[in-house]
């Protein structure tokens, strides 16, 4: 007992002096009263220990009210940060969705779990890793999972207490449109390319970009993991549950009901600045377009003006439909009164470009690829409504949580625990954040990219697996000068010691519990 409590007392106050305040205070009564009442048996937690609830929303930027984006209308997120710390500078570890909720799941690097793809799946119960909902259910929790948490439904199975519910009937409409006629074209596009090709993916022959129909909330995916997740509130209120709820939007297409496409004024709205690729910089993040496989689109580089617009207006209704989603599960937390004891969590798997260096979606080492949002609110949280600018990562949200919660940390995990920001947002953290990302496609399928962001650089270097891990190529972006990334100056002399620290950290960085 009395190491747990050590080792959670030096997470929590980093080596500071002088007793424990706020939430480690509350994280260490938690604790006490955890091992008091034994709950070492599966959903079993004593009544004191807190909920969890953790959104993860697909392909979601930090560009919402709470982060000072005025134009998007998201009171909700908004609403939360107001009530907990908002992280403006929150990396994923994998601008994919399957190795980037494997990461996040785990607390562990990509190169530790070696799910490199969307392909790859996360079993708890077929290796040594604990999953942050398997150690959760492990000390007693009700383990619950709504729409999409993992990649693939039927991930990490032994982790939750039920069955992870779903909305998509089968897998012909994991898109999430909403209107029946937008469904029915996919699939007959689908059947168009198979009778050309036999071998044609699925996944590559899709209606529009984007959908606006006048439908309620219910009818589309996203709408549906809500009232699904209500319910799941609901029925376990009166017991300690960890409850995952995973919102498919604002992924493409960008489909919403029409209401949320009507708080934006297109005229309004511009292109983002920096549309065209960094000088000097790789190949590797221009081969392969998701937004090309929908109907009616070209290639990026060849989108009109208002196609443009019509995206980014896509990209924001989607947005605010997942927002009103986000409000119906804290109005249900205010409803059954457990709102004061319930650590709430929300997240993105990655981040997304609408345009930015070329790009329209989040399969490259950018700024934009690589950032998210990132709000936690706690029970006896001393800092509501402030935010951090602190480097974190999402493998640090398992420690995290754990430590929120007052459980015994896991054995493994590659992360570290944020909860002294939580305590003093300005408590000197990490002071680099390192993301990867391997390319699916030929002819770069053996090179594997590491890019580090610091306070003020990016650095992003690409190995070649096939050779060694000889380097590739090198990407030097200096964010304190303008704060774009227009410029690779990794060839620059003028910063050579500067490439070269960098080279080094991000070794080290990847060393960390790597097999």
């Amino acid at each position: 007992m009395n190491g747990v409590r050590a080792r959670i007392k030096h997470k929590s106050v980093r080596d500071r002096d002088g007793p424990r305040s706020g939430l480690a205070a509350f994280a260490a009564f938690l604790l006490l009263q955890t091992f008091a009442g034994g709950a070492g048996a599966q959903d079993s937690a004593p009544q004191e220990s807190p909920n969890v609830l953790l959104i993860i929303v697909d392909d979601l930027r930090p560009q919402l009210g709470a982060y000072g984006f005025d134009v998007m209308r998201t009171p909700n997120i908004d609403r939360l940060a107001e009530e907990g710390l908002l992280f403006r500078r929150a990396y994923a570890q994998w601008p994919v969705c399957g190795p980037s909720r494997a990461s996040l799941l785990s607390g562990l690097r990509p190169d530790t779990t070696g799910i490199y793809n969307n392909g790859r799946r996360l079993d708890s119960a077929d290796t040594e890793i604990v999953s942050l909902p398997a150690h959760f259910r492990r000390n007693g929790y009700r383990t619950l999972s709504v729409g999409k948490v993992y990649h693939s439904r039927n991930d990490d199975l032994g982790a939750w207490s039920e069955q992870p519910l779903n909305t998509a009937p089968n897998d012909d409409n994991w898109q999430g449109y909403g209107s029946p006629e937008t469904h029915e074209l996919r699939l007959r596009l689908w059947e168009e390319a198979l009778a050309e090709d036999p071998n044609a993916l699925f996944h590559q022959f899709n209606a529009g970009a984007v959908e606006r129909a006048d439908l309620p909330d219910s009818e589309y995916r996203d709408g549906k993991i809500a009232d699904m997740a209500v319910e799941v509130l609901r029925e376990n209120a009166g017991q300690p549950f960890f409850a995952a709820v995973g919102f498919v939007k604002p992924h493409l297409p960008f489909a919403a009901p029409s209401r949320y496409w009507d708080l934006y004024d297109r005229a309004d709205l511009q292109p983002m600045a920096g549309s065209t690729r960094p000088d000097g910089t790789t190949e590797i993040p221009y081969i392969y377009s998701e937004l090309e496989s929908y109907r009616g689109i070209g290639s990026d580089d060849e989108l009109t003006g208002e196609q443009v617009l019509e995206l980014i207006h896509g990209y924001f209704a989607a947005v605010s439909f997942v927002d009103a989603q986000v409000g119906k599960l804290l109005d249900e937390l205010d409803r059954l009164d457990i709102r004061d004891n319930t650590i709430v969590a929300l997240v993105g798997d990655h981040g997304f470009h609408l345009g930015e260096q070329g790009i329209w979606a989040k399969h490259s080492l950018f700024e934009l690829s690589s950032q998210t949002p990132l709000i936690v609110s706690a029970p006896g949280q001393a800092t509501a409504g402030a935010s951090t600018n602190a480097l974190v990562e999402l493998v640090d949200i398992y420690p995290s949580l754990v430590e929120l919660a007052g459980l015994d940390p896991s054995p493994r995990f590659d992360g570290e625990s944020f909860v002294p920001l939580m305590d003093d947002p300005d408590t000197p953290f990490k002071d680099a954040a390192l993301s990867q990302y391997r390319h699916f496609m030929e002819p770069y399928r053996e090179i594997m990219g590491y890019s580090i962001r610091t306070d003020r650089y990016r650095f992003s270097l690409w190995r070649d697996n096939a050779r060694q891990g000889a380097a590739f190529a090198r990407e030097l972006y200096d964010l304190g000068v303008d704060g774009s990334e227009s410029v690779n100056l990794a060839h620059d002399p003028a910063y050579e010691v500067t490439v070269q620290d960098l080279t080094n950290r991000i070794d080290a960085l990847r060393g960390g519990n790597t097999p």
